[in-house]
């Protein structure tokens, strides 16, 4: 998800994302434990992504 994106999503979809984002970033780090996933920066992109929302919803609180 691009930072365009999130910065134009609205608060409470940023948080749907949020949960969906951590989900998706439990379920691939269980997957990679069990058996290595062929491209692990899988991994990285995903919890980024779930930074760069959770980023934005704290600054949207803030302000």
């Amino acid at each position: 998800m691009k930072q365009s994106e999130i910065n134009e999503a609205s608060t409470a979809d940023l948080q749907n994302k949020l949960a969906e984002a951590k989900k998706v970033y439990s379920d691939f780090k269980m997957a990679h434990v069990i058996s290595p996933l062929e491209n692990p920066i899988l991994l990285r992109t995903h919890r980024r992504t779930v930074a760069r929302i959770s980023t934005e919803l704290t600054k949207r609180e803030v302000q």
